[in-house]
């Protein structure tokens, strides 16, 4: 059977439940691969990946260090064409509905309006584009 994929808009909010996040603006950006998420802090030691999502300037912010034993390293290239080193840890996110896990890098994303940034590996078979709409399905926060 055909899972159903839901409509979302270009801009959606999104909830990061195990880490305690509502209500958290992404930009659904069809052109990138991966997802990522904003971070503070994110630091490696001793096998453990330190990470603090977002920061003071968000709403969301929580002054909370997430410690994760499972993660990895990878080259990528980013929007403005240079190639960095960034962690990837897998994350449950809440949009349009649907929770799913996926892989997410960490960057840091100072000045940008949308701490969270959803690629294409998140989007395939799960959710349609309408670019024309905005804002489409509640957090869980909202429910």
């Amino acid at each position: 059977m055909k899972k159903e994929k839901v409509v979302i808009g270009r801009r959606e909010v999104a909830d990061l439940i195990e880490f305690g996040l509502s209500d958290v603006n992404v930009k659904v950006d069809t052109g990138a691969y991966s997802s990522s998420i904003h971070v503070s802090h994110c630091q490696e030691k001793d096998g453990i990946l330190e990470v603090k999502f977002l920061d003071a300037s968000h709403p969301s912010y929580i002054d909370r260090v997430f410690l994760f034993k499972e993660y990895r390293k990878k080259r990528v290239k980013s929007s403005t064409g240079q190639t960095q080193e960034r962690y990837f840890i897998y994350v449950k996110i809440h949009m349009g509905g649907k929770i799913v896990k996926t892989e997410f890098s960490l960057t840091e994303r100072n000045g940008m309006r949308f701490p969270i940034l959803i690629g294409r590996k998140l989007l395939n078979n799960r959710f349609i584009v309408d670019t024309s709409l905005k804002y489409l399905h509640p957090s869980l926060h909202a429910l």
